[in-house]
């Protein structure tokens, strides 16, 4: 089963997401998605993980979640965003190659049976139109992601002001 949070920056997903995680497992999986691009982001991401207590079961991977086996779990995927990014810069930047890669990977992860997986992601193009013609590239990358992996969800939430409001399930 997918559930997809989405909604904007600082909206509370990841906060809803890890509060569902908990009420539905006592041994959540958490999967980050981000790469380490300098030392600043390097320090976000060891200040996220250790505000997760021994509760959690933390794997990191930038790319191949289909590597992960979900089965029997209940798991976050934090984010699509800085998931897509990955696949956005390897391909240099290239949103056809990047879209279909990132598709296998969501269709490998929706076949894995006995599962749970909490989706994070953002809602980009709801705020101010891209500068960068890679921007706006990007800004269309996440949004037809967002599409495919709403529609292969049994749950999608989006977060308003720390606000859940329900829009499919």
């Amino acid at each position: 089963m997918i559930t997809l949070i989405t909604g904007g920056e600082r909206s509370g997903k990841s906060n809803y997401a890890e509060n569902l995680a908990k009420n539905l497992s006592e041994n959540p999986m958490y999967v980050a998605t981000a790469r380490k691009w300098d030392e600043d982001f390097k320090l976000r991401v060891d200040r996220h993980q250790k505000n997760r207590d021994a509760q959690w079961i933390n794997i990191e991977k930038e790319k191949q979640l289909s590597e992960i086996d979900f089965s029997g779990r209940v798991a976050i995927v934090d984010c699509v965003t800085l998931w897509l990014t990955n696949f956005f810069v390897d391909t240099k930047n290239d949103v056809e190659l990047s879209l279909e890669q990132s598709k296998i990977e969501i269709d490998a992860i929706a076949k894995q049976e006995n599962t749970t997986i909490i989706i994070v992601t953002n809602e980009i193009g709801m705020g101010v139109h891209a500068e960068t013609h890679i921007g706006r590239k990007f800004t269309e990358l996440q949004g037809w992601m967002n599409q495919y992996i709403a529609q292969k969800a049994e749950t999608v939430v989006l977060m308003v002001s720390g606000i859940p409001v329900k829009i499919k399930g």
